[in-house]
């Protein structure tokens, strides 16, 4: 097609037409209207003297007919014309903004060349899918993505191929990890959450004077039910643990694990407890020592956290938490600055009326509540000034307490379709190898089939008859 004779271009061409044909679709153009507009890249052409200016410009040509080729969107071309006639250039509909774009970058023409009853269409499209992409790039920027994620999973359940009874511990790794796994998974996260809630049930009761015993001495005893009812929560406590321990793919990977720390600080209290009372003695003889066991005691609370676990939200809310860090930080900071503004208005215009707002310390409870909107009610003020202060501190505390919300309900939005993404890539990985023994097993069977077929069709030549051979009478 390339006439490579021909390697600069005549005198006269610029006085005749040229032909551009574009996916198919084929034009004449005169060389004056094209050099009306010589910095677009069908203008550029009557200024090539090579071949290689030439291509640089075009797919192919051929000189001896003056046609050019040009492998694009032969429609949008049709546009490209009526800009050579006109002067003036419009937007293509059935193309996306980007599209477009990309169109118009390749015939070299500007976007001011527009026309006013497409420009204003153009430039708002245009600006709407930039804040889109920004959207998706701020949250994905700010969190790991979930193919990661998926491919560590992956990854640990490989190692179980190398390990002894592998197929045994996944599946049960797999039923205790992920609720939504399987039937028995289900139970499973039904009796898990059922002992959490009988533990945090027990100990609420036994904080209630008409559930507790005192002996001789005056402490405390447990209620003998309450008492036996802890003891089972504990043992199914430290059977999850251990379980998961033992199945763990990697045990490193156990203990880095956030909820796999909660399980262990649920139970830790418990024996440490246990083994004070039976080496040292009870509280009463501890002194000091007895308050710190008080306080592990009450560190059973964190049980309710065990939960999270079980429940795709609270792990969404927890990862939102760890990656707003920013945003909680800014919220803060908008709060302290409220408060500590506030406070010494406050304090200003009610020191003299001896209502509590006797210094900027005993103010910043105040600023607190009243920021945040809670509003206790214990401290209040009772002047003009300080009344106009409280009005602007609550107003001021409602727009500082609204600004990242949007932000942290996105990212929590975003968390949650992540995980719903990692529990559905882990069921989906339990059904694959299911079909892949399903499949082996087919595979074994036909197999044999096959080499019990090819035997029976073996046996004439054991009797003496070969292909080819004829039998007689």
């Amino acid at each position: 097609m390339v006439n490579k004779t021909l390697t600069y271009w005549g005198p006269s061409f610029e006085e005749d037409v040229i032909n551009i044909n574009v996916g198919g679709l084929r034009r004449r153009l005169s060389s004056s209207a094209l050099s009306k507009f010589p910095n677009t890249r069908l203008g550029r052409l009557l200024s090539c003297d090579s071949e290689e200016s030439i291509l640089q410009l075009c797919d192919d040509y051929d000189v001896s007919a003056r046609e050019f080729y040009f492998d694009r969107n032969p429609g949008f071309f049709l546009y490209v014309l009526h800009f050579y006639q006109t002067g003036k250039l419009h937007v293509m509909e059935e193309l996306c903004v980007f599209s477009f774009c990309q169109e118009i970058e390749y015939w070299g023409i500007n976007e001011f060349f527009l026309d006013s009853c497409c420009s204003y269409r153009y430039h708002e499209r245009k600006l709407e899918s930039r804040h889109h992409n920004w959207d998706e790039e701020s949250e994905v920027s700010s969190v790991d993505t979930s193919p990661d994620e998926i491919s560590d999973i992956n990854h640990d359940l490989l190692r179980y191929s190398t390990l002894r009874c592998g197929s045994v511990r996944k599946r049960l790794w797999l039923t205790m990890e992920n609720p939504g796994y399987s039937i028995p998974s289900k139970l499973f996260s039904f009796v898990s959450i059922s002992v959490v809630l009988v533990s945090i049930a027990t100990m609420c009761i036994h904080s209630m004077p008409e559930y507790q015993e005192v002996d001789e001495n005056g402490n405390v005893l447990d209620e003998p039910i309450l008492h036996k009812l802890e003891y089972f929560c504990i043992s199914w406590f430290t059977f999850e643990v251990s379980s998961r321990l033992l199945l763990s793919p990697s045990p490193r990977k156990f203990f880095k694990h956030p909820l796999n720390l909660i399980d262990i600080v649920s139970v830790l209290p418990f024996y440490f407890t246990l083994v004070v009372d039976l080496t040292v003695g009870s509280d009463s003889e501890l002194g000091n020592l007895g308050k710190v066991v008080q306080v592990f005691r009450l560190m059973r609370i964190f049980r309710v956290l065990k939960l999270a676990r079980h429940s795709t939200g609270l792990r969404s809310l927890g990862a939102t938490l760890k990656h707003s860090y920013r945003e909680v930080g800014i919220l803060l900071l908008y709060l302290a600055v409220g408060v500590s503004v506030f406070s010494g208005v406050a304090y200003t215009a009610e020191k003299e009326e001896d209502v509590g707002f006797d210094t900027i310390p005993a103010c910043w409870w105040w600023g607190t509540v009243s920021m945040t909107t809670v509003g206790y009610g214990d401290v209040v003020p009772v002047t003009v000034a300080g009344k106009l202060a409280a009005s602007g501190c609550i107003l001021g505390g409602i727009l500082v307490v609204a600004l990242p919300i949007t932000i942290i309900f996105n990212k929590f939005s975003h968390f949650y379709r992540k995980q719903k993404a990692l529990e559905a890539a882990v069921r989906n990985s339990g059904k694959k190898d299911a079909e892949d023994v399903e499949s082996v097993s087919s595979h074994d069977r036909d197999s044999e089939a096959l080499s019990e077929s090819s035997m029976g069709r073996g046996s004439p030549d054991r009797r003496g008859l070969t292909p080819g051979s004829h039998h007689t009478p």
